[in-house]
């Protein structure tokens, strides 16, 4: 019952980062669509950087990839809190029944590395060169919620069995 509530507990607290994440960019919204613009931009590299030509200057871009990670982020959010709830039902069940009830969990999850892996590791950091940034560069912080998620993604993924503590 113990490693079950682990996973549960690790679960919800991803799931309430991506609800704090999503409350952050619905009422703050001009900060992170800042940061969105000017990697989009790429107004922030060393001159004469080849590469440059990759950059997006139009707002309405700007605005449809921030609003794209914005549903991404509460896609993610209703994933999770919809697992954490399957999982709250099962939490007492034999250990089939709570195996069976990770799919959701581990969709959500994968959902959510996908996001850090495509939008901010390499469409941000590679595509848009975001690495080159002092300033608007966000792979640091993408990484370790990769990292999070993934580690939070491999203990969800063992299979529970009865007699576990």
């Amino acid at each position: 019952m113990i490693t079950r509530a682990a996973k549960l507990l690790l679960l919800v607290g991803i799931a309430l980062y991506y609800t704090l994440v999503v409350f952050n960019n619905l009422t703050d919204f001009d900060s992170n669509y800042q940061f969105v613009r000017h990697v989009l931009m790429m107004d922030n590299m060393a001159p004469g950087n080849h590469e440059q030509w990759r950059a997006l200057s139009s707002p309405a871009i700007h605005l449809a990839f921030y609003c794209g990670i914005i549903a991404w982020e509460i896609a993610n959010t209703v994933l999770l809190w919809w697992g954490v709830a399957r999982l709250v039902k099962v939490l007492r069940l034999p250990a089939a029944a709570f195996n069976s009830a990770k799919g959701l969990p581990v969709m959500a999850l994968a959902l959510s590395m996908s996001m850090w892996l495509v939008a901010f590791l390499s469409v941000g950091g590679e595509w848009f060169l975001m690495w080159q940034s002092h300033t608007w560069n966000g792979q640091e912080a993408a990484f370790r919620m990769f990292a999070v998620v993934g580690l939070v993604l491999l203990i969800m993924m063992q299979p529970d069995a009865e007699g576990q503590p």
